[in-house]
């Protein structure tokens, strides 16, 4: 952790993402700030969703982290910050990166960690640029479920399977403190962003794929008001853009408010 990283902790907010927006747009962000709250009141996700989290079954976590990179220069961020909690998670639980990948771990394009394919937790990624020459701010707002998958499960009216970081751990091993767990998901998405400010999605997209959860699988992605489309899943290529294989040619799909579901 570098010494200019401010920690925040709250014990109740609406949401962390919108607290530190509010900085951004009112030019008071200066070193790159990491805010925790026990309680979100009005948590989200992506494309302005409610993000549910009961306080002792979840983290929830923002992090405002000023990139040197244009707006146009970050694609692909938010499949560098899967990679990163990933490396977060590992090191605070004991494990390998190995070691979750076999318990199931993997990655949903463009924002979700999944544990088995039921969602483990989900990132969210506003911010930008407010003059031509000046930092990209970006606030990543990350969500995860601790324990208790099973009860968050039944609070959601949306069926969605869900999974938690406990399922990771064998009998002997206890959840890691949730202040120690933060900790270290800092320490790896700063190490993380200060590497992909340098060199780009580019260098993680072979990383990436390892962990991408629909790799060959005929997917469909729908959302933006826009029919269902239909294909393989190919990865992503080197700018994060998903890569769809309709018969012989190949799309590519780019960050937006988009789903995708295995079909049956």
């Amino acid at each position: 952790m570098t010494a200019n990283c401010i920690l925040e902790r709250v014990n109740e907010t609406r949401s962390t993402n919108d607290d530190l927006l509010e900085r951004w747009r009112a030019g008071q962000l200066i070193d790159p700030v990491a805010r925790i709250a026990h309680k979100q009141t009005a948590g989200k996700g992506r494309a302005g969703r409610a993000w549910l989290a009961t306080p002792k079954d979840s983290i929830c976590f923002s992090f405002a982290f000023p990139f040197k990179r244009t707006p146009a220069e970050l694609t692909g961020l938010s499949l560098l910050v899967g990679l990163a909690v990933i490396s977060g998670i590992a090191q605070a639980c004991g494990l390998t990166e190995d070691d979750l990948y076999r318990a199931g771990m993997r990655l949903k394009w463009p924002n979700d960690l999944l544990l088995n394919n039921a969602k483990l937790g989900g990132i969210l990624i506003e911010g930008g640029q407010a003059k031509p020459g000046e930092s990209t701010w970006m606030i990543v707002g990350i969500g995860l479920n601790l324990q208790n998958a099973q009860s968050i499960e039944a609070s959601l009216e949306s069926g969605q399977k869900v999974g938690s970081i406990d399922q990771l751990l064998g009998a002997s091993n206890k959840l890691p403190d949730t202040e120690y767990l933060w900790l270290k998901l800092i320490a790896s998405l700063e190490n993380h962003f200060n590497h992909f400010d340098q060199k780009g999605f580019e260098f993680y997209q072979e990383q990436w794929s390892k962990w991408d959860a629909y790799q060959d699988q005929a997917i469909c992605i729908s959302g933006s008001g826009k029919d269902p489309v239909y294909g393989v899943a190919k990865g992503v290529d080197k700018t994060g853009a998903l890569l769809l294989q309709q018969e012989n040619k190949i799309m590519t799909i780019h960050a937006g408010d988009v789903s995708l579901r295995v079909q049956s």
